[in-house]
C-alpha cells in the first residue's frame, strides 16, 4: 500500500490575511474558490514540497493558531531562514534539543545554535503565521535510509 500526505488543513482567523503571508513567504498559491453554500478554500504549497496547506471559510471547527509543530524541511536552513525572514516571517534563531533526539513540545529544552554534531536532524528554527500556528524548519541534508 502507498499513502501519501498531502493536504494538511490549517486553521486561521482570517483567510485573506493567511493568503497574503504566506504567498509573501513564496507558497505557491494552487486554489481560491468559494461554493455557492459558503465554503471558500484556499490551497498553497511550499517551495519545492508535495504536500499543501489548506484553509479557507467552513473548514474546520479547530481554534486559530491551534496547529502546531508543521515540519518545512530544508537542506540549508540558515539559507532559508534568511529568505523567510526576508519574506516577512519571524523566525527564530537556530537551535537544538539538549537531548539530540527531536525536540520537544514548545520551546522546552532548546540549546542556542545548529546541533554540533550532525548536520541532518538536529538544527532547527521556527516562526508562527498571524494566527500563532506553529511551523518549525529543520535541516535534514543526508536523509536516514529508507527515507
Amino acid at each position: 500500500m502507498e499513502l501519501k500526505l498531502e493536504i494538511v488543513v490549517l486553521p486561521v482567523s482570517d483567510v485573506d490575511r493567511a493568503t497574503a503571508f504566506y504567498t509573501a513567504l513564496g507558497f505557491r498559491l494552487d486554489a481560491d474558490f468559494r461554493s455557492p453554500k459558503g465554503l471558500r478554500v484556499v490551497q498553497l504549497t511550499p517551495p519545492g514540497s508535495e504536500a499543501s496547506i489548506i484553509f479557507g471559510e467552513q473548514l474546520t471547527d479547530a481554534a486559530p493558531g491551534s496547529l502546531q509543530g508543521l515540519h518545512l524541511v530544508t537542506t540549508d536552513i540558515a539559507a532559508a531562514r534568511d529568505e523567510l525572514r526576508r519574506r516577512g516571517a519571524d523566525v527564530s534563531d537556530l537551535w537544538h534539543d539538549a537531548d539530540g533526539v527531536f525536540h520537544w513540545a514548545g520551546e522546552a529544552n532548546r540549546v542556542a545554535g545548529p546541533h554540533p554534531a550532525t548536520d541532518s536532524y538536529g538544527t532547527y528554527a521556527s516562526f508562527a503565521d498571524p494566527d500563532g500556528n506553529g511551523w518549525v524548519l529543520q535541516q535534514v541534508v543526508t536523509r536516514a535510509p529508507g527515507r
